[in-house]
């Protein structure tokens, strides 16, 4: 379920942040899987844990309405490997005090106790957090508790109104309801939980031949990246952000079950790889391979891509090269690589001529040299209904 998380306090030392004072430096770590680690060394025998997960009723569809809700209650419950009563007891003998909170775009998990019990509680929490049960009287419990909170929250005039605001205020994700409503409490069980926490996760991708020493390829790649954009189901952007890309307007406004859905790169001197990051409900990952994979295709088919699309993504991509400019930290490093690569630095309106030069046909050409590649794919979560890499490969083909 976690996209990623954070963990405080931790034990080892690592880089301070710039914005804390150096009497407790806030420490933050990047593990190899990609979770961020933010620990702070307070002075004293306690210690808090908390995880945050990148999850809410943002990411809800109306299938899944009011599961958010239904999580924060069932959070420390029975686990693949603990029973509920083993992990009270756990808690007993560490001193330890465990909870969980949702919101609309966030989860947060957290276990107070002793320094001397941070390793064990790290792993309690996170097991409670990957390895739920939610069996089905406990899921019964807890909404029949959630529906006491429903009619509770009617006699409560101010946190009525501060739900109703959202739901009056926004359209899309954010109008979603934190607290699950009355139909969504009547139709929620077990698989509905699992179907809602249990995402998966999927990258797939070409080779990008040539790498950057193929100047004209590398930069078609970059006006391409645009074109198809992609981003969350949650989130619409606004102009320049997404909302008028291939990606998002073919898949994320078309298929609810995907949660994130957008192209990617990553470009080396000799080689690199393009492709699409999804995330999804685990019943359609399948179809979401699928469709990741038309889309490529579609790139590569005369009348496809329109004059129109492939202007918008030309200004789009030089406006944020320009914008890149204004960091000194990027014109740095494009510096350096650019002397590593080329041997020289070569101008900026060089390449803003290349992007601009680019035409429909040279998007073809390079979407199909890039299909003629074996593809590459990587998931993570809940992968039991992934296709075979060789469906992959022949549907690519």
């Amino acid at each position: 379920m976690p996209r990623c998380c954070t963990l405080s306090p931790a034990w080892t030392s690592r880089r301070p942040s710039p914005t804390t004072s150096a009497a407790a430096p806030t420490m933050i770590t990047t593990l190899p899987n990609g979770v961020r680690v933010a620990s702070e060394d307070i002075p004293g025998p306690s210690a808090c844990i908390g995880l945050f997960v990148d999850c809410g009723s943002i990411y809800e569809t109306p299938e899944t309405t009011g599961v958010t809700h239904l999580l924060e209650k069932l959070a420390f419950k029975d686990t693949a490997h603990r029973s509920h009563l083993q992990i009270v007891q756990e808690l007993g003998l560490a001193g330890g005090n465990v909870g969980a909170s949702a919101a609309r775009e966030q989860m947060v998990y957290s276990y107070d106790t002793l320094k001397t019990y941070m390793p064990e509680a790290v792993e309690v929490l996170l097991h409670c957090v990957q390895n739920p049960l939610f069996c089905q009287d406990e899921v019964d419990r807890q909404l029949a508790l959630a529906r006491e909170e429903l009619q509770a929250l009617h006699k409560n005039p101010e946190r009525f109104l501060m739900e109703a605001l959202n739901l009056v205020g926004y359209s899309g994700a954010l109008a979603n309801p934190l607290i699950a409503p009355e139909d969504a409490l009547a139709r929620i069980n077990r698989s509905t939980i699992q179907k809602f926490y249990h995402m998966t996760h999927v990258a797939l991708a070409f080779e990008v031949p040539g790498g950057w020493l193929e100047e004209k390829d590398a930069t078609i790649m970059t006006v391409m990246q645009t074109l198809m954009g992609g981003g969350g189901s949650f989130s619409s952007g606004g102009p320049g952000k997404g909302m008028h890309s291939r990606l998002y307007l073919r898949v994320l406004n078309k298929y609810h079950s995907v949660h994130s859905f957008s192209a990617f790169s990553n470009v080396y001197d000799n080689s690199g790889l393009f492709g699409i990051y999804l995330s999804t409900q685990t019943d359609f990952v399948a179809k979401a391979i699928d469709v990741a994979i038309s889309e490529l295709i579609a790139i590569a088919i005369p009348g496809e891509v329109t004059e129109v699309e492939l202007k918008r993504a030309k200004n789009s991509t030089i406006s944020s090269v320009l914008m890149n400019l204004e960091s000194r930290v990027i014109v740095a490093e494009d510096i350096g690589r650019q002397l590593l690569t080329y041997g020289c630095r070569k101008p900026i309106d060089y390449f803003l001529q290349c992007m601009d030069d680019i035409t429909v046909d040279d998007i073809m050409a390079f979407a199909r040299k890039l299909l003629s590649s074996k593809p590459t794919m990587a998931s993570w979560g809940d992968v039991d209904k992934i296709p075979a890499y060789d469906y992959v490969c022949k549907r690519s083909l």
